[in-house]
């Protein structure tokens, strides 16, 4: 388990600041994540990389000289905000645009993908590339539906070197792409992983057996047999990965991962085997690793990763590197260190007296929102943890109590409705992280724009902002209802809100029944099999329970109406 801590909370923080102590020739640590500290010429695309934490090496280890610019951090096995990506994507750029590294899951799909639209907005080029390699997580015939594993080391320095050679940010994009698309692993475990402050694993697996095609965030793997010795392992290992050999390949890059707490001399008893059956398939292995790449805190298991190489991905696969983790190594020089960041007092928009009123009262209900979701905090948690990690009740706690320091704050300026709930949004995304924390984060700030900081607040206003909540929740996560998420109990709610307020004219009246339907289709969920997030390779496992997203919704809406006045 894990048990070198001070607060729980800090964990990820605190290990990140460590890190970026030890590796100051490597990173420079800012508010998030690290950004190398090596010289870079002007015009170089950025790789910026970046996840959860619990997974070092990955990602503040690959951060240096012909790998990555820069990693943002999460909190453990949680999205970094959207906040931090763009953050620190802006502190990386040189010029040249970014390509944006991470593995497929939800959670970092919905908060990188956020970053890029923010910053494309600002007008920095930037590129997305979700990492696909785990053959356990989906069929070979749609390999983008895959989640990310120790895949990323490979896709990463293919994209970092192809970077470092001075490409343009349309071949850095291709080659990586292309390198993904040709990268597969699949792994296995012995035993879970403890979160920090948690006295049991996330999963526990059977004496004597090992779970196959197991994910880093503690799910546990989709079908259990017994612990192998390394020859039979090996051949479980290299079977499901040479099922995928294109035809014309006869070089492969290799990785075997450990996750954390399986030794490298395991891992060194392995090799050999693996070595073997790939030699025997014909396939010339080039510059092999053996270590921990992506790991899962304190898990016991292996992954093994191949790139199918041709002569372009050999020598990119073969280009020198000076990272944490991985050194091919070339001589550097170190930068100018970064300026330290100060914390920016917020301004906000001139409010009316009357909407500065309702600002307040927005607070008021986001108070109220922050006290209910602690006191649901270990049921949340504990719903979410039938097919996930368990983390939503933390997530929605911390994105909650954030959203109410962040109002408080704008209420005391002076703020008005409209200005109180953005702040309230992008504190809540910022803090929460992960899946709940970005979708939270796009749903208020949504809401808050049908707002205003000069106008008195309009019933009307406010049932058109429910749906410009829903239109972005579902513009940017790509859910559907039936897919298992928080969007099977928001498009209830919200279509009963519009027509019970052109009904009645009374948003109370209409509230009252929206949060009804929301509570209701929160219910029914436990027949649905997730088809988005981290539950859906393990679909059998939610059936029967609940999704913890849509639950809190309707938590969330139930809450609201008593803040509500007649």
């Amino acid at each position: 388990m894990t048990t070198i801590y001070d607060e729980p909370e800090d964990f990820a923080a605190s290990a990140l600041k460590g890190y970026a102590a030890v590796y100051g020739r490597f990173v420079r640590a800012v508010k998030g994540g690290v950004v190398r500290s090596t010289l870079r010429v002007e015009g170089k695309v950025a790789v910026v990389v970046g996840g959860g934490s619990g997974h070092y090496p990955a990602f503040a280890g690959y951060v240096g000289p012909g790998l990555a610019d820069a990693a943002v951090a999460g909190d453990v096995f949680a999205s970094p905000s959207t906040a931090a990506v763009a953050r620190v994507c802006r502190l990386a750029d040189r010029g040249g645009g970014v390509l944006l590294g991470y593995g497929n899951y939800a959670g970092d799909v919905l908060n990188f993908g956020a970053a890029a639209e923010r910053l494309r907005a600002e007008g920095l080029d930037v590129r997305v590339l979700p990492v696909t390699d785990d053959v356990a997580s989906g069929p070979a015939d749609d390999h983008l539906s895959r989640r990310g594993i120790a895949g990323d080391l490979i896709v990463f320095k293919i994209a970092g070197a192809a970077a470092e050679e001075g490409r343009s940010l349309d071949d850095v994009e291709a080659v990586a792409k292309h390198a993904n698309a040709r990268t597969v692993s699949f792994g296995v475990a012995f035993g879970g992983c403890t979160l920090p402050g948690s006295s049991e694993p996330l999963f526990t697996v059977p004496k004597g057996q090992m779970a196959l095609g197991l994910g880093i965030h503690g799910e546990p793997g989709i079908s259990e047999t017994a612990i192998l010795p390394a020859a039979a392992l090996a051949d479980l290992l290299t079977h499901r990965l040479l099922a995928e050999r294109p035809v014309d390949c006869t070089q492969v890059a290799v990785v075997l991962n450990g996750l954390g707490a399986t030794k490298y001399e395991e891992l060194f008893v392995l090799w050999p085997q693996v070595a073997a059956r790939l030699a025997a398939a014909g396939l010339e292995v080039v510059r092999p690793e053996v270590g921990e790449f992506v790991t899962s805190l304190d898990m016991r298991g292996c992954s093994l990763s191949l790139l199918w190489l041709d002569k372009d991905l050999e020598r990119l696969w073969c280009a020198p590197c000076e990272t944490a983790v991985l050194v091919r190594r070339e001589e550097t020089a170190l930068a100018e260190p970064i300026p330290e960041e100060t914390e920016e007092t917020p301004t906000f928009p001139a409010a009316s007296a009357a909407s500065r009123e309702t600002g307040r009262c927005i607070a008021g209900i986001i108070t109220k929102l922050a006290e209910v979701l602690h006191e649901a905090e270990a049921e949340l948690g504990r719903i979410d943890a039938q097919a996930g990690d368990g983390d939503h009740g933390q997530g929605m706690t911390r994105g909650a109590t954030a959203a109410r320091a962040a109002a408080d704050v704008a209420v005391t300026a002076g703020a008005g409705a409209r200005s109180v709930l953005a702040a309230a949004a992008d504190a809540w995304a910022d803090r929460a992280g992960g899946t709940s924390g970005v979708i939270w984060g796009v749903l208020l700030r949504a809401w808050s724009t049908a707002l205003s900081d000069i106008d008195m607040l309009d019933d009307a206003a406010v049932v058109t902002g429910a749906r410009l909540a829903l239109n972005g929740v579902t513009r940017l996560g790509g859910a559907k209802v039936g897919d298992k998420t928080l969007v099977d109990a928001l498009m209830p709610f919200v279509e009963i809100l519009e027509t019970a307020f052109a009904e009645t004219g009374s948003l109370k009246t209409a509230w009252t029944r929206a949060a009804a339907a929301a509570n209701t289709a929160a219910e029914e969920t436990r027949a649905l099999t997730p088809r988005l997030g981290r539950a859906r390779p393990l679909a059998e496992r939610s059936i029967g329970h609940r999704d913890a997203g849509a639950v809190s919704l309707a938590l969330c809406a139930e809450t609201v109406v008593a803040r509500l006045g007649d």
